[in-house]
């Protein structure tokens, strides 16, 4: 059922909205207020906790709704089906409180996902469960015959365990017709109860009196206590002592030095000689804990400190004198002596840290709560201000959350790469003067998230591999480091595969998935692929995995594997390619005159394909009339042959490369020596070419210098190009086909030689071939004019060697280079 209260004034309308700007207040603090009253039983309801802190039933039990409390764990409960809180153990509030006029239990309820910390006060009410009760169960005052009407004798009062109203002690004396009750109300002591004289004792009538002192408190139902008094009637002594002051007061700091003077008393006596000296002594009235505290000089009336003073232990002190005379029978005064003990900054603050959420993802939210802190001092006043700071500041901070309550959350963003774990410091400092600090150290480990792929040291290496490998040798070992830990730096390597000319990439190399290092899988021909060029793949096993790559350029090195092959004679068809040469020579030649060329190529490159030609001693150790150029392969004459040389000449010559070791080939040159009008048609242009080569090469210097350069400069220009390709967009994958070489020959001695064009492959799969460039030995074409396609190109090379020799001599040798470019 739903009351609807609806305001019948303005009045009650202004009250009805302070109302609801109180509650909306209080919902703002953050703190549910309950209250409970003490030794409720089991079960016992206290309030919607669930509802009042807008959590839902269905959530409590997935975020983990629990509820702490320091020091009073077990004493409330809450039922995670219906969110409600209730007493699950007895509550005893002056066992919780003790006599504070406040009681409460502070609870934490923490809930995970996200972690939230509500403050709930629990007010335990007090009920009247504790009767009065006196110290001790009959009190003994010894009055003497003589004390006057209106002599006052105070009496130990009772204690009540409980607080307010159930406290409120009255008393009432047991009907007599000697003494009536009066009660004294002290400044924050409650009553003492006085007995006050009101007939003359006669100790002759009335030796002792036996009264009784009840005590009720004002709880609902009462309670009552009850002493017995015990008045012995004295006779003698007509004067007791008596203090100046019934009640003296005394402030003093906590912690002051033994023997420190608190008071000094001073009481006098009527009497004279032994009747008045006097001796100062702690009323029987006085617990032992305070006779411990404070010594009395029996005869000075001194009160001095003897045992430590600690505000937070007690900060007031009541303290009965007595002063007795030495009369016969002696007689008693009495006085209060009132303590406050002052407070002092003598505790440090304490720091607790509950609630670690450790250890934090390095992708934590900004905001997010790391830990909850409680600071405390048992001071009072400024000493027991507590501030809390934190330190290093980045990149966390301290959130206060409540009352000495504090959240330690994330600042700014993590990175575990830069700072692996956090080392804080947390620092409680109170207001005193001087001030007390405490630290808690809070370890703060930053958990990895995979945000780092593997990087490579460079991002491209090159690799030489001899041609002629064993299969599965090891060539290279790439390496990737991952800046992140555990799993997610657990590096794993692959090829990126892909195509190279018509076979897999997988078919040339592998790699090592754990180790990185890279495999040739099959030998390698630098006559078929000069460079290989492919991507390693490094990548992490983390969620999600993170990958790079780095590019391995494979250079396959040239190894003298290929002897010199004998090229046939141009224009001679197939038939010259066994290895003879057969020429017909004139005999009229003179000295110097080339007869015949031995050509032979060396699929090799560089020095392995440098080929040089030597003539073989004929048999008999014969001495013969031919010679052959070292570098060229061409056979001159070294004298004017005459009638005594044989007419059929067989030359045997040894062609051989500058490989380590050496490979050769033998070519057989055979010579028919006829007389000069019996010479062919084509010993005639071959004269004719020589002629026209012997007038071209008067400028041979200037055509050599020119060669030179614009090799020279062809060669850096096609080194720019090459740059310039590779370090701009990477080429379309897959052209790695042979292309069409272009044979560009230059020479510093001025004769040219004949050398096989090859195909070579320079494969990268990521486009087309690069260019190649190559070295041989080659010597000097014919200069410009002196072949066209209607020439014989055999006679234009003989008459260009014939035209060298007589320029230059027998001793030079050719040392020019040919350069080939590969497209």
């Amino acid at each position: 059922m739903m009351l609807v209260y609806t305001p019948s004034s303005p009045r009650d309308l202004r009250l009805l909205l302070l109302l609801l700007l109180l509650a909306a207040w209080k919902a703002g603090r953050g703190q549910v207020h309950y209250s409970v009253p003490e030794e409720a039983k089991h079960g016992t309801f206290v309030g919607r906790i669930a509802q009042d802190l807008g959590l839902e039933l269905a959530e409590l039990v997935p975020r983990l709704f629990r509820v702490a409390s320091k020091g009073h764990g077990d004493l409330l409960e809450v039922n995670l089906q219906n969110g409600i809180l209730f007493v699950n153990s007895r509550i005893d509030r002056e066992e919780l409180c003790g006599r504070s006029a406040e009681c409460s239990i502070h609870l934490e309820v923490i809930v995970d996902r996200p972690l939230q910390v509500f403050h709930v006060e629990v007010e335990v009410k007090d009920i009247n469960d504790n009767p009065p009760v006196f110290s001790v169960s009959e009190q003994k005052l010894s009055i003497p015959e003589s004390r006057l009407l209106d002599s006052r004798f105070p009496l130990e009062g009772a204690s009540d365990a409980d607080v307010g109203e159930n406290a409120v002690l009255t008393y009432r004396l047991s009907p007599n017709e000697f003494f009536i009750l009066d009660i004294i109300n002290r400044k924050d002591k409650g009553k003492t109860p006085v007995l006050v004289l009101g007939k003359m004792l006669d100790r002759e009538e009335n030796p002792q009196l036996q009264l009784l002192l009840t005590a009720t408190d004002g709880g609902k139902p009462e309670y009552t206590g009850s002493v017995t008094l015990l008045i012995l009637v004295l006779d003698a002594n007509d004067n007791a002592p008596i203090f100046d002051r019934s009640v003296y007061e005394v402030k003093m700091y906590e912690n002051s030095a033994k023997q420190t003077l608190v008071i000094w008393l001073n009481a006098s006596d009527a009497d004279e000689g032994i009747n008045k000296e006097m001796i100062y002594s702690f009323s029987s009235l006085v617990p032992p804990s305070i006779k411990r505290k404070f010594l009395m000089n029996e005869k000075t009336g001194e009160i001095r400190v003897n045992d430590a003073i600690d505000f937070e232990d007690s900060n007031t002190y009541e303290i009965h004198v007595d002063v007795t005379d030495k009369g016969n029978p002696p007689m008693v005064g009495h006085c209060t002596v009132l303590v406050e003990v002052l407070d002092e900054n003598d505790n440090s603050p304490e720091v607790v840290i509950t609630s670690l959420a450790l250890p934090v993802r390095e992708d934590a939210q900004v905001g997010s709560v790391i830990a909850l802190i409680s600071v405390s001092d048992r001071d009072s006043g400024a000493n027991g201000q507590v501030t809390c700071t934190l330190s290093p500041h980045v990149p966390f901070k301290l959130v206060s959350t409540f009352k000495n309550y504090y959240s330690l959350v994330l600042d700014s963003a993590l990175d575990r790469e830069s700072v692996s774990d956090y080392e804080l410091v947390v620092t409680a400092r109170d207001a005193g003067s001087p001030s007390l600090s405490a630290t808690a150290s809070v370890s703060v480990e930053v958990a990895d998230v995979n945000d780092n792929a593997p990087a490579f040291a460079q991002p491209e290496y090159t690799v030489f591999v001899k041609e002629n490998n064993p299969p599965g040798c090891h060539i290279f070992t790439v390496s990737a480091r991952d800046a992140d830990a555990q799993e997610n730096a657990l590096v794993s390597y692959s090829l990126v595969e892909r195509r190279v000319g018509e076979r897999a990439l997988s078919s040339y190399v592998s790699v090592h998935a754990e180790s990185g290092k890279v495999y040739a899988l099959q030998p390698l021909d630098h006559e078929e692929l000069e460079l290989l060029q492919f991507q390693v793949s490094a990548r992490d096993a983390g969620v999600p995995p993170l990958g790079s790559n780095v590019t391995l350029q494979v250079f396959v090195l040239d190894e003298n594997d290929n002897a010199p092959a004998l090229l046939p004679r141009p224009g001679a068809g197939g038939g010259g390619g066994g290895g003879a040469v057969s020429e017909l020579v004139s005999r009229s030649v003179g000295a110097g005159h080339v007869v015949a060329k031995v050509r032979a190529v060396d699929a090799d490159s560089g020095y392995n394909a440098w080929l040089s030609y030597e003539l073989q001693p004929a048999a008999g150790g014969a001495r013969s009339p031919f010679r052959v150029a070292l570098y060229t392969g061409e056979i001159s004459t070294t004298r004017t042959l005459d009638e005594a040389d044989s007419p059929r000449q067989r030359l045997l010559v040894l062609v051989k490369d500058h490989g380590e070791p050496a490979l050769t080939a033998t070519a057989t040159v055979l010579l028919s020596l006829v007389e000069s009008g019996q010479a062919p048609k084509a010993s005639s242009r071959v004269l004719a070419g020589a002629a026209g080569a012997e007038t071209a090469l008067v400028d041979v210097n200037v055509y050599l210098i020119i060669a030179i350069c614009a090799v020279s400069s062809l060669l850096v220009l096609t080194l720019l190009l090459y740059t310039a390709l590779r370090c701009s967009a990477p080429p379309a994958e897959g052209a790695c086909a042979p292309g069409k070489p272009t044979l560009v020959c230059s020479s510093a001695v001025g004769s040219w030689s004949y050398s096989q064009q090859r195909r070579h492959r320079v494969c990268s799969g990521e486009g087309p071939p690069k260019t190649d460039l190559m070295a041989f030995s080659p010597s000097l074409p014919p200069c410009p004019g002196s072949l066209n396609a209607t020439e014989d190109p055999q006679a234009s090379l003989e008459s260009s060697g014939k035209e060298h020799n007589k320029v230059f001599g027998e001793g030079n040798a050719d040392r020019g280079n040919e350069v080939r470019f590969q497209e």
